[in-house]
């Protein structure tokens, strides 16, 4: 598992430009396979099915390893590669971009094209937001009642995040803990308590925060 990564939203998201008369709405969505990604695509087609084309892009796996690019009838290179390049770009993963083109009457040529088709990708991203996925491992660290608000206020003043306290006959605290730092951070509760306290490593999981 990767220490941390940039992809979007879970959500998926829409975003519309004009370029030209032509309309490009930009339809974006986290994936993590590539059956997800082309059951998107073509429900957006199904959706669409009117439009003039449907061009889309995806990169999906730990690293990198599925890419795809496909121009829907618009000139050879000059829309899916656009959008693939978009999030190379910004080093997202796990990430399918669907672009519906609805013709306006005037030619853009390739590189209008390509322009056209990278900024409705840059502004669909830009709307819908990137998110940083970090891996954490939830510690459970076990102390005595005497020990709590001591323990709470460091933690709240640190970078670790309390996920939840538990109050039974000694209070556990539950803490999100990047994978690199446990045990330095379990050094550091233990200086804090004397050694007074217990750790049991939890499961991994990500957090994640927006970035933009």
């Amino acid at each position: 598992m990767l220490s941390r990564y940039f992809t979007v939203k879970k959500e998926a998201c829409e975003h519309e430009i004009n370029i030209q008369k032509s309309r490009f709405i930009a339809h974006i969505k986290r994936t993590e396979t590539e059956a997800e990604a082309q059951e998107f695509i073509q429900t957006l087609k199904k959706k669409y099915w009117d439009a003039s084309h449907n061009c889309s892009a995806y990169i999906i796996g730990e690293h990198d390893q599925i890419q795809k690019a496909n121009d829907d009838g618009e000139p050879s290179g000059t829309a899916g590669v656009p959008i693939l390049e978009v999030l190379k770009k910004r080093k997202l993963k796990d990430t399918v971009v669907v672009i519906t083109r609805y013709f306006g009457g005037v030619k853009l040529g390739a590189g209008g094209l390509i322009r056209a088709y990278g900024k409705a990708t840059s502004e669909g991203l830009n709307t819908g937001g990137i998110v940083e996925r970090r891996l954490v491992q939830i510690v459970h660290v076990t102390v005595d009642y005497t020990w709590i608000g001591k323990i709470e206020k460091e933690l709240r003043a640190s970078s670790y995040t309390i996920k939840d306290i538990h109050y039974l006959e000694k209070v556990i605290f539950e803490v999100y803990v990047d994978e690199v730092q446990v045990d330095e951070f379990m050094n550091w509760v233990v200086d804090l308590t004397n050694a007074n306290c217990n750790f049991i490593k939890g499961e991994n999981v990500y957090l994640e925060a927006k970035i933009n």
